[in-house]
């Protein structure tokens, strides 16, 4: 009987030794798996914004209209544009002001759905005789932010907005007949 009693002693130490072992190579992921799973309802999230430009041009003026989608939230916008050195642009618009480092703000939110009021580039310096016209194009880049809001619930301004964070799609389009346009 003694004999028996030693026999189950190695066989006990192997097994336990081996439990062990493997146990020790799963370190602290312990999981419980399982194949049922029941999921009820649902709500769409749409993450990031999207802003679209639409230029037109008449009468050597080109008109800016940036225009917020429906699922975005309010954002703020500013513009710049670029003619080359031979031809001189000329701002205007109701509700954009310009900035010190020569961006054009709009001032208000742009909520979803909602657009700018139209910025008006007015190209300068144009020659009477046609013959004497430079081809030319003009570039109209356009940046949107997130509005942010101070810790008693009111928006930060258009001119305290963080600019460094901002709503890139990846998309440049434009619509219209000029050329030129973009999205950052």
């Amino acid at each position: 009987m003694e004999m028996k009693k030693r026999s189950c002693y190695p066989a006990a130490l192997v097994l336990s030794a081996a439990v062990m072992i493997a146990g020790a190579g799963v370190g602290k992921a312990w999981a419980y798996f399982t194949t049922y799973t029941e999921a009820a309802g649902g709500y769409t999230v749409h993450l990031g914004d999207r802003t679209e430009i639409t230029e037109e041009f008449t009468n050597w003026t080109k008109h800016v209209v940036i225009t917020s989608e429906e699922d975005s939230e309010p954002v703020y916008i500013r513009v710049r544009a670029f003619c080359g050195s031979r031809y001189a642009l000329q701002y205007s618009g109701e509700g954009w002001s310009q900035g010190a480092d020569g961006y054009y703000y709009y001032g208000n939110a742009v909520s979803k759905g909602a657009s700018t009021a139209s910025l008006d580039l007015k190209i300068n310096n144009i020659p009477e005789d046609p013959e004497e016209l430079e081809r030319f194009n003009v570039v109209v880049i356009y940046e949107s932010a997130p509005v942010r809001y101070h810790e008693d619930g009111t928006p930060f301004g258009v001119h305290e907005t963080d600019w460094s964070i901002l709503l890139d799609n990846g998309r440049t389009e434009s619509s219209g007949e000029a050329e030129g346009g973009g999205e950052g």
